[in-house]
C-alpha cells in the first residue's frame, strides 16, 4: 500500500517549512535512503530522505510552497499510476475550542509518522511557561519531554495519555487568559485521520514482490534492532539472537517482540538488563558556537567535524563519533592527538553517538541503554545541559565521569583543547 510522506518537524518551534526543491519528479522510482526533496525553516535548509522504496505518486505541494509539519505531500507507491488519494487529518472541532496558540505534536525523527503521549505535567487550566515541561512523548528511537513553548494557561488538552498522536496534529491549547471552562479530550475527537470514499477502478498489477532477505551480519556480531525494541527486551529478558536463529529479517521493532514471545526455547531466556548509567552536566555558557566561527575562519569550515574531534579527544582516541541532527547522521574518524584537521568523514560503526539537539525546546532525554554509548547537547537556561547514557559494559563509572566532564570544558573553553 502507499506511503504517506508528510512535511517533517525539523525544529521543536516548527510549524510549517518551505519546499526549496523537488529532488525527484513524480512516476521517478525512488529507493529508501534517496533524497527526496529540500525543505527550509527558520534555522536550515535540509534534504528529506525517501523512508520507503517505491515510486513517486501523489505530489500536491510545489517549489515555493509553505507545508504546515505533518501535511502529507506526497506518497510513495508499489506503482508509478498509483492515483489512490493520500488521507489527510481531519481538521479540530474549534467551534466549542478556546482561542490561543496551538502546540502540536513534534517530530523527534525523520521516519517518525506518531508519537506516543506518555503523559501530561500540566492540568488543564494550570498557568504555563514557555519553557515548562508540558507532556512526554515516546517513539521508537527515545522518551522526551516537550515544553509548551509559549506562555499562558493550559485551555485545552487535546490527546489523552496512553494514545498514539500523529505528528504535527494539535495536542493543546495554550490562551493568553485564564480559561473559565478548560478543556480535556481525546485524540479521537481532533485529530484522527478521516477515510475519504475511493471510487471503485481497475487497479494496476502489482511488481512481483521479492522475497526478504536478512542483512549482511555485522562484523562486531551486533543485532540490529530500534532503541524501544533492545530496551523492552532488556527489560523483560527476552533474547533478541532467537529471531535471528529463526530467520526473522533485521531490523527488529517493538512488534517483532510478540514474534519472539511465541518462539519456543528448550531453556528459559535468562538474559538480564544490563546496568546503565545516565550522568547530566551543565555549563553556564556556550563557548563551542563563537569558537567555530572563528575556525572556520582559518578553513576549518565543518562544524560537526570540529564538534566529533572535542568529543573523540575526551574519549580514547583514535575511535569514531557520530554526530545526529533531527535523524540526519555523519561519521567521523577522530585520530590521536589534538589536531582537529585530521578528523574526517567515515562511514565506520561509531564508537559513541552525539545527539544535537541544541535550539530546541527539550530540556531533558531519558532514551535508555543502547548499543553505543550516547551523548545528548541541548541549550540550558543560560548554557548548555549534555546528558552522556551508556551501559556499564559499555564504560565504566570512572570512564564514564571523565568523558563528560572533559567534553564538558571543552564546550565551554573549546580554546582549552589547543594548549
Amino acid at each position: 500500500m502507499p506511503r504517506d510522506v508528510t512535511m517533517p518537524q525539523l525544529g521543536m518551534a516548527q510549524d510549517a517549512g518551505k519546499i526549496v526543491a523537488w529532488l525527484k519528479a513524480p512516476g521517478d522510482a525512488v529507493t529508501k535512503g534517496d533524497a527526496l526533496f529540500e525543505v527550509e525553516t527558520d534555522k536550515a535548509t535540509m534534504e528529506v530522505e525517501a523512508q520507503a522504496s517505491g515510486f513517486l505518486t501523489g505530489v500536491t505541494a510545489g517549489e515555493g510552497e509553505d507545508v504546515p509539519v505533518g501535511a502529507v505531500i506526497a506518497q510513495i507507491s508499489d506503482s508509478a499510476d498509483d492515483d489512490t488519494p493520500a488521507l489527510q487529518p481531519a481538521p479540530a472541532n474549534s467551534d466549542d475550542l478556546p482561542t490561543g496558540k496551538s502546540v502540536t505534536m513534534p517530530q523527534l525523527g525523520m521516519a517518525q509518522d506518531t508519537g506516543l503521549l506518555v503523559n501530561w505535567l500540566k492540568s488543564p487550566g494550570d498557568a504555563v511557561a514557555a519553557d515548562d515541561l508540558l507532556f512526554e512523548v515516546e517513539t521508537d528511537k527515545s522518551t522526551m519531554e516537550v515544553t509548551a513553548g509559549f506562555d499562558g494557561y493550559l485551555a485545552a488538552t487535546l490527546a489523552e495519555a496512553g494514545q498514539e498522536v500523529p505528528v504535527g496534529a494539535q495536542v493543546a491549547i495554550i490562551s493568553a487568559d485564564k480559561p473559565t471552562n478548560p478543556v480535556a479530550r481525546s485524540v479521537t475527537a481532533t485529530s484522527a485521520p478521516t477515510p475519504q470514499p475511493v471510487a471503485d477502478k481497475p487497479q494496476p498489477p502489482q511488481a512481483e514482490k521479492k522475497p526478504t532477505t536478512l542483512p549482511p551480519a555485522t562484523t562486531d556480531g551486533r543485532i540490529l534492532a530500534s532503541p524501544k525494541a533492545r530496551r523492552l527486551a532488556l527489560e523483560q529478558g527476552l533474547d533478541l539472537a532467537l529471531l535471528i536463529k529463526a530467520g526473522h529479517p533485521q531490523p527488529f521493532h517493538v512488534a517483532d517482540l510478540d514474534t519472539l514471545r511465541a518462539i519456543p526455547t528448550e531453556t528459559p531466556v535468562a538474559t538480564a538488563a544490563a546496568a546503565s548509567m545516565s550522568l547530566t552536566a551543565e555549563i553556564a555558557s556556550d563557548g563551542f558556537t563563537d569558537f567555530a566561527a572563528w575556525a572556520a575562519t582559518n578553513g576549518l569550515t565543518d562544524a560537526d567535524a570540529l564538534l566529533a574531534g572535542l568529543v573523540g579527544a575526551s574519549m580514547t582516541a583514535p575511535c569514531t563519533v557520530t554526530i545526529d541532527r533531527f535523524g540526519q547522521q555523519q561519521s567521523y574518524i577522530v585520530p590521536a592527538g589534538r589536531s582537529l584537521s585530521e578528523v574526517t568523514q567515515s562511514d565506520d560503526t561509531p564508537d559513541l553517538i552525539l545527539r544535537d539537539l541544541r535550539g530546541t525546546a527539550l530540556r531533558s532525554v531519558s532514551v535508555g541503554a543502547t548499543d553505543r554509548p550516547v551523548l545528548t547537547l541541548m541549550s540550558g537556561t543560560s548554557g548548555l545541559k549534555l546528558t552522556l547514557e551508556c551501559t556499564a559494559a559499555q564504560m565504566d563509572g570512572a570512564a564514564a565521569i571523565h568523558l563528560l566532564t572533559t567534553f564538558a570544558d571543552r564546550m565551554e573553553h573549546p580554546l582549552h583543547h589547543l594548549l
